[in-house]
């Protein structure tokens, strides 16, 4: 029984620790905008009203979520709406 309640715990400890490193990857997201492909967006843009329906490659008012500090790193990346 000890065992059993040794390796249950163990579990829950690994579980938990996945989660908070899951909560914390998904709050250092941002919003990059231009560099979408085409249909590959993540939410609405101005000329549409639903993730994957941007309509051209680098869409200027087309995101998607990557971690804090990409989207400057990528060549048409802008963390504002055009």
């Amino acid at each position: 029984m000890n065992q059993t309640l040794k390796a249950s715990l163990a579990t829950i400890v690994v579980l938990g620790s996945n989660f908070v490193a899951m909560e914390a990857s998904a709050s250092s997201k941002e919003k990059c905008y231009g560099v979408v492909k085409a249909g590959q967006n993540d939410c609405a843009t101005k000329t549409s009203s639903c993730a994957g329906s941007s309509n051209t490659d680098g869409q200027t008012d087309a995101f998607v979520a990557l971690p804090s500090g990409l989207c400057d790193k990528l060549v048409g990346g802008s963390l504002t709406s055009s």
